[in-house]
């Protein structure tokens, strides 16, 4: 069985962790020409797709193949009629990579994409935007609400953010959504769906405000450079959120709440540590095992999905265990080549190493919720797990799981599949609840 076209999102991307791209708005400017990307683009215009996946790097040849590209492409000339030229908007490094964002024009419409190179100039990966429009879920109530841009942080480093706001004059309470892994938009897209954009609505419509923001790794890429960690990537801009907020007109100072997911629920411990005026802390689907296992985890289970792993894709398996055993090796560090652990520089690895989540939440003093799909791959209840046995005896703690529900909190049914995150879906309204009476319980 052939893998779909999302595939690349989790398997030859995830080797650049902190940079798994989902989508981009691009506007159109005059930048240089990259010669790889335009003649990929005259390829597929001429229907030429076993050429086009020559360019393709080894993984994303076993992610993608000429079948697949021929029909994701024939789709898209249905839907946007025939392309008539290609706009390449920017070029920006990306930890030892370059993205080359791209508008495409097509006769009906426009699709901006994103093209990952490699060193080699081979095509690390390659990202449409979605074309559903966001319906908001039956939970929410517009016209309960209303929504203002501000900006978290200041100076070169500042991110554009949305404070959704319930009606009325305040003060309310509040909460800060932290991202997953990779350069998150602030509605956290992925596909046609947008979990932050359905939990800030949903929050809104309970009578509490919500802050999100673009990912720092989304917004400012060219400031990660051969050194950075999980501080720069997520921690930092937290707490510049939160620190925004007590000085925000409308919001309760003193109930500023603070949620995670995925890789930002695995934060939430440090970000309690860091600043302990926050009212209390959520985390959706946290990591507590190391993140390098989580990674290869999934890596393997999406394999066994197949129900046959081919020589290159347990070629590629050796190849990622091999880094995975790198991170952990007391050889691990910072001069080693960031090609040479999963995209990451080692500083990016060192720092979560030091890091134990579950024994960190165990010293908090502030109530914690926390919350977990049962079909969720990605993090599994092994994680959910960890939080248990390190928080058992801590009534301030919460925790809950749900049985139908995938990593993004969307329901579900069978094995959780990569597919399902092209389906479009929304929050369930049970995590909305729980959250809200939760917080107005504090």
């Amino acid at each position: 069985m052939s893998k779909p076209l999302h595939l690349i999102l989790l398997i030859v991307l995830l080797a650049t962790v902190p940079f798994l791209i989902l989508r981009s708005e691009l506007p159109v400017v005059a930048v240089d020409r990259s010669p790889v990307v335009d003649r990929f683009f005259d390829l597929l215009r001429q229907g030429k797709f076993e050429a086009a996946t020559q360019i393709f790097a080894f993984p994303m040849k076993q992610a993608l193949s000429a079948e697949q590209l021929q029909a994701v492409w024939e789709n898209l000339i249905r839907e946007e009629g025939p392309l008539q030229q290609v706009n390449v908007v920017r070029r920006e490094p990306m930890a030892g990579n370059e993205a080359v964002l791209v508008t495409l024009e097509f006769r009906k419409g426009s699709r901006n994409v994103r093209i990952i190179l490699d060193p080699q100039q081979q095509i690390a990966g390659l990202f449409f935007t979605e074309s559903l429009a966001y319906q908001p879920p039956s939970y929410v109530r517009m016209d309960s609400l209303t929504e203002q841009a501000i900006q978290v942080g200041s100076g070169k480093l500042a991110l554009p953010a949305t404070l959704t706001l319930p009606k009325g004059d305040g003060p309310f309470p509040v909460i800060v959504l932290v991202h997953g892994s990779g350069p998150q938009d602030r509605d956290e897209t992925i596909g046609p769906n947008k979990p932050f954009r359905d939990l800030a609505l949903g929050l809104a419509s309970q009578g509490i405000a919500v802050l999100r923001y673009d990912k720092r790794t989304r917004i400012h890429p060219q400031s990660f450079t051969s050194q950075f960690t999980i501080q720069d990537e997520t921690v930092e801009d937290a707490i510049a959120a939160v620190t925004l907020l007590r000085r925000t007109p409308r919001i309760n100072g003193k109930k500023i709440f603070v949620l995670g997911h995925s890789l930002g629920g695995m934060m939430i411990p440090r970000i309690g540590s860091l600043d302990p005026k926050i009212a209390g802390l959520v985390i959706l689907a946290g990591p507590t095992r190391p993140f390098e296992d989580l990674f290869l985890d999934q890596v393997l289970y999406l394999a066994k999905l197949d129900g046959t792993v081919s020589p290159e894709e347990a070629q590629l398996q050796d190849e990622i265990k091999q880094q995975v055993r790198l991170i952990k090796s007391p050889r691990l560090s910072q001069s080693l080549p960031t090609a040479l652990i999963l995209g990451a520089p080692a500083s990016y690895w060192l720092d979560l190493r030091r890091y134990k989540p579950a024994e960190v939440a165990a010293r908090l003093q502030q109530p914690l919720l926390i919350l977990q799909g049962e079909r969720d791959y990605q993090v599994t209840l092994t994680d959910f797990q960890g939080w248990q046995k390190a928080l058992a005896d801590k009534p301030r703690v919460t925790l809950k799981r749900y049985p139908g529900l995938n990593h993004l909190f969307i329901q579900g049914e069978g094995l959780s599949r990569p597919e399902e995150y092209q389906i479009p879906g929304h929050v369930d309204q049970s995590v909305i609840e729980d959250i809200a009476t939760w917080i107005k319980a504090k």
